[in-house]
């Protein structure tokens, strides 16, 4: 793995204050193009996405969106189309659908901070309102929402976890067991 690729990782964070600067054409489309490339299922294309950008439909999105704390620029929704799904015979209980739109959604953030984007996941917004907003068919569901922004100048947390309501900085070997899990 290239250092490059390896800061990229190491510096990802999930942008919550973001300016009013646009985000540019060039760039949204980089990132949608960085999701094609996103490991998925039996390489089956069961997901579509919208792209918004119109101030207007961003606003509404905000308030259908409790789980939204930042003001993006554009917002990229990823959504699971159950047609396709259908008709690749994926089974009932298939966890594919939802593991992929994890991998396209760390694609296009990890594409996002490479080219300088602030980033974020949302998944607590009412899907039926969504749905209305952007004129999304019943076969396709929404699922999550990547907010892109450019950062606002503060100060990034460090990386920590709640343990039993404890912080606790986070490593790779305090998320490691070898060989078996230990209690």
């Amino acid at each position: 793995m290239s250092r490059d690729t390896l800061n990229v990782i190491k510096t990802r964070r999930v942008i919550r204050n973001m300016t009013d600067q646009p985000l540019e054409q060039e760039k949204l489309e980089k990132i949608l193009e960085s999701a094609r490339w996103a490991p998925v299922g039996g390489n089956q294309r069961i997901h579509r996405f919208v792209a918004v950008q119109d101030p207007t439909l961003l606003r509404l999105l905000r308030m259908v969106s409790p789980g939204m704390f930042q003001k993006p620029q554009a917002i990229i929704l990823i959504c699971i189309d159950w047609d396709a799904v259908e008709s690749e015979n994926f089974s009932e209980i298939e966890k594919t659908p939802y593991i992929d739109v994890g991998s396209q959604m760390q694609t296009m953030m990890l594409a996002a901070h490479a080219l300088g984007v602030g980033s974020g996941p949302v998944t607590s917004f009412s899907r039926e309102a969504v749905r209305v907003i952007l004129n999304i068919p019943v076969n396709l569901e929404p699922y999550l929402m990547v907010t892109l922004g450019y950062a606002a100048p503060t100060k990034q947390l460090p990386m920590q976890a709640s343990v039993r309501g404890k912080k606790k900085k986070v490593t790779w070997q305090s998320l490691t067991d070898w060989e078996r899990y230990k209690s």
